[in-house]
């Protein structure tokens, strides 16, 4: 089957930001970059501090403050990035605004229509909102948190925080009261952020209980503001968004406390087999480096684009989505079930916001296909639409044939990977470059990226583990309340010393592309929101007839657009698995963590099996159920009950069911 699926046109090639950066890198720092987008990626790679100092100066980076060194240290974990400068993100988010233009514009399940909000009215309400924060007492290094869904309002709340130094960070409502409640409370927040309500699927969600959970269980809130976008009365003490400022001393003038380069900006949140979800703290600068890079040389976004991605306020999509606001674009927002009424809701969304790029995830666009969506049908004008857009798992060569079947083949499809811990994409689009089926079109620049085998060694049309060998300015400054740095190390460097391993399988191909072939570890994706199995682990167990449980999330089965999660449970003594049960325990996990990492089935077994040190073996089931014979993923005379692998085996050939 023909893999190339598009090639961009020699216009297209001259007229990209990144052709434009390459030919200015040429002249300014008199190396060789034009030729190619690999002779450019290599020089980002092959001096890496003189490729992000590029990226500074390129963009105009506003700072207090020495820039030299620019790397001061380049061992990982702990490489520091200019560690004389100060700056401030959301400084560069509002410099040279025509108060005029449009920022944003908005749709969602509750209202008809598209919203739009100007630069001038976005800035408004972050200063408004910065002026209330300050009111109550926050300050720089103070926590913001926010339960809050896809709205402007959002938007404005983070850039708020980030203007005063503060630390934001953010859960989408559907997230049941634990799992706030586990990321919430390990940074200590001393102002939430919290809606009484989202309607999704037609349905509305009263979410007052669950602020209120949350107001009891962390002391640290001093103060709760509520978004009223279901019109309920508000909790006794609570804070009416509407009214912040309303006495009129508020201050309306927006200012930017500029802090050290790595000072928090956010903390994003990842979960792995055990323990609570890991805080992850990214910094101002390393943030803004990224954003700058990414948004304008591999998403190309420009005046007049209108950059969509289908998010939820829980998932680093959304943190990637407001990075657009750095560039001269706008940025479409939809609150709400894609699904709702039909698949067909969001290619309306493009069609009256005249958005330019469209971005969703993988199991989007496989939903799409096989629901027999048709974009272009009923006169819907996506004539503006000239790119897609697709993360969160890799996206099939169907897809990518069902995209130009149905868009056309001037379309630029671009597919990327990435994750919450460096938010951002380290391997995807690139404008320049064409694009072949099934595979990511090239790794990004300054991201040393490459597939390693289990000894370390670099692969080149095989798969193999996705590493870093050299440090990115966004990857995490560090987990909060990690004091001596363990939790990091353990999480990216213990497999190999001082090189990033990120948790995917890779595949470099001879041309450079890449195709990602799934997790590999135990990180979980589903629509957009990652959670670890430790937090299904917590929901399950809680139900006294379960022992023990195992949950995996297998990629590529068949009739599963997210892939197939099955949970294996071991039960009491004489209780056997029934419908009643299975029920109770997807009731559970609906609420304790999210409707989206409720099990595609949920079969019992005898035993799971475990380390000598009694470690559940997560990977090598994942593997067994992918096809891989169990010999060759684990070695038995290192298990303790060895036959318990057996099981596994048989269902591998089984067929999924629900």
């Amino acid at each position: 089957m023909e893999s190339l699926l598009w090639t961009p046109s020699a216009a297209r090639v001259a007229d990209a930001q990144i052709t434009a950066f390459a030919r200015w890198v040429q002249e300014t720092r008199q190396v060789k970059v034009t030729e190619s987008y690999d002779q450019l990626w290599d020089w980002s790679v092959g001096d890496i501090a003189s490729f992000w100092d590029a990226i500074w100066d390129y963009y105009d980076v506003q700072s207090d403050g020495p820039r030299t060194p620019v790397l001061a240290d380049a061992a990982m974990p702990g490489a520091r990035w200019y560690p004389g400068t100060r700056l401030n993100h959301a400084e560069h988010v509002f410099r040279d605004r025509d108060p005029d233009a449009l920022a944003i514009q908005f749709a969602s399940e509750r209202a008809d229509g598209v919203q739009s909000w100007t630069w001038g009215r976005l800035h408004d309400e972050t200063a408004r909102i910065a002026g209330a924060l300050r009111a109550l007492g926050v300050r720089r290094g103070d926590r913001v948190a926010a339960y809050l869904p896809n709205a402007p309002e959002t938007v404005a709340a983070f850039l708020a925080t980030a203007s005063l130094g503060a630390i934001w960070s953010s859960a989408a409502p559907e997230f049941g009261a634990r799992a706030v409640a586990d990321r919430f409370a390990q940074i200590e927040p001393k102002v939430l952020l919290a809606v009484d309500g989202y309607r999704y699927g037609g349905r509305d969600f009263d979410r007052r209980d669950t602020v209120a959970q949350l107001r009891a269980g962390i002391p640290s809130i001093d103060h709760t503001i509520m978004v009223s976008h279901l019109g309920l009365d508000l909790p006794d003490g609570a804070l009416a968004w509407d009214g912040l400022g309303a006495e009129g001393d508020a201050p309306r003038d927006l200012g930017f406390t500029r802090v050290p380069f790595d000072h928090p900006l956010w903390i994003l949140y990842s979960s792995g087999t055990t323990g609570l979800p890991k805080p992850i703290v990214h910094g101002h600068g390393g943030v803004l480096l990224e954003q700058l890079k990414v948004m304008h040389l591999h998403l190309d976004a420009r005046p007049g684009d209108r950059v969509f991605w289908f998010t939820t306020t829980g998932w680093m999509m959304w943190n990637f989505l407001v990075g657009v606001l750095l560039t001269e674009a706008s940025i479409v927002l939809f609150d709400g079930n894609p699904g709702t009424p039909s698949l067909d809701r969001l290619w309306d969304l493009a069609a009256e916001a005249g958005v330019t790029t469209f971005g969703t995830s993988a199991s989007y666009l496989g939903a799409c296909m096989k629901a027999g969506v048709e974009p272009q049908q009923d006169g819907r004008d996506l004539s503006r639409l000239h790119a897609i857009g697709s993360t969160g798992s890799p996206l099939s060569p169907d897809g990518f044939a069902w995209v130009y079947e149905q868009l056309g083949a001037d379309t630029w499809l671009f597919s990327t990977s990435g994750g919450t811990d460096v938010v951002s994409a380290f391997v995807g689009g690139v404008p320049t470059l064409p694009v072949h089926r099934g595979e990511l079109q090239a790794r990004a620049l300054g991201a040393d990226l490459q597939a390693w085998s289990e000894d370390g060694e670099q692969l080149i049309g095989e798969v193999g583990e996705l590493v870093l060998t050299q440090p990115l300015p966004s990857m995490p400054v560090g987990f909060w309340g990690d004091d001596d740095g363990s939790r990091y190390r353990d999480a990216y460097f213990q497999h190999y010393p001082g090189v990033w391993r990120h948790g995917d399988w890779i595949e470099i191909t001879p041309r450079g592309t890449a195709v990602i072939h799934g997790r590999s570890d135990s990180t979980i994706n589903r629509g957009g929101i990652r959670m670890g199995t430790s937090e299904i682990y917590r929901a399950v167990l809680a139900e006294p007839d379960v022992v023990d449980a195992l949950v995996v999330d297998v990629p590529g089965r068949a009739g599963f657009d997210d892939g197939w999660m099955p949970l294996f449970l071991v039960l009491r003594d004489g209780v056997t698995l029934d419908d009643d049960l299975r029920i109770t325990i997807k009731r559970r996990i609906r609420a304790d963590c999210s409707p989206r990492h409720v099990p595609n089935a949920i079969t019992q077994v005898a035993a799971l099996p475990r380390t000598l040190s009694g470690k559940t073996l997560e990977v090598p089931v994942k593997r067994i159920l992918m096809g891989e014979p169990p010999d060759r993923v684990a070695a038995r005379d290192a298990l303790a009950n060895p036959e318990a692998l057996d099981a596994f085996a048989a269902l591998a050939a089984a067929p999924a069911s629900a």
